[in-house]
């Protein structure tokens, strides 16, 4: 499989990153920064139109959206991580859909405005707003999780765990997984698999 990953490491490429080497994939990387020096050049519109990162070329099949690319890369690839049946196909596909939707930019936010910007650019409001809109879906997985031993599908991790994971990632320095044991827990077990720690050492931080 030829593979081309565009994206620097501390971008949701990381995502990308982190799946192939956990698929134990060759891979080549290209670290293309966001913004007008990087992804807004006229050579990676051609990629990627949008002009944001991660973009990927597996095969000569150009994907943006970086759980779509790991989607595909696990389904590729084959093996535990991928999905065994369409059924399993399927809640991995909506588990990834569902962290987007449900977690990413709540999270993403809180992060921001709990520890990322200065103090005087972070706004309480978006402290409080993000926090209401991330308690059901908490409650969500950690329900899921507490009762599927400890993994999203097929009782064992899969790219479902790992794209979920990646987004649970925002929420690192907050508190609100204190009182979540099984997020917490399958959370800390995913950053300390070896694929993940090889591709999060890319980051540099």
């Amino acid at each position: 499989m030829s593979i081309t990953i565009y994206g620097i490491a501390k971008s949701r490429a990381i995502r990308n990153l982190w799946a192939c080497e956990e698929l134990g994939l060759t891979y080549t990387h290209a670290p293309v920064v966001y913004g007008p020096e990087g992804s807004r050049q006229p050579d990676f519109l051609a990629i990627n139109p949008n002009g944001r990162v991660p973009a990927a070329d597996v095969d000569g099949v150009i994907l943006w959206e970086s759980l779509a690319i790991n989607l595909h890369l696990a389904k590729k690839a084959g093996g535990p991580l991928a999905p065994e049946t369409v059924d399993e196909d399927g809640l991995m596909t909506m588990w990834s859909m569902w962290a987007v939707t449900e977690v990413e930019a709540a999270a993403l936010a809180l992060m921001q405005h709990e520890t990322l910007k200065p103090v005087a650019e972070r706004d309480p409001a978006v402290v409080a707003k993000s926090t209401e809109t991330l308690k059901a879906p908490l409650a969500v997985l950690e329900g899921h999780l507490a009762s599927h031993g400890g993994h999203l599908v097929g009782n064992r991790f899969t790219i479902a765990d790992l794209n979920v994971a990646c987004c649970v990632f925002y929420l690192r320095f907050s508190s609100l997984l204190a009182d979540k044991p099984a997020i917490k827990g399958w959370y800390e077990a995913a950053m300390a698999r070896p694929a993940a720690k090889k591709a999060f050492a890319l980051r540099g931080d």
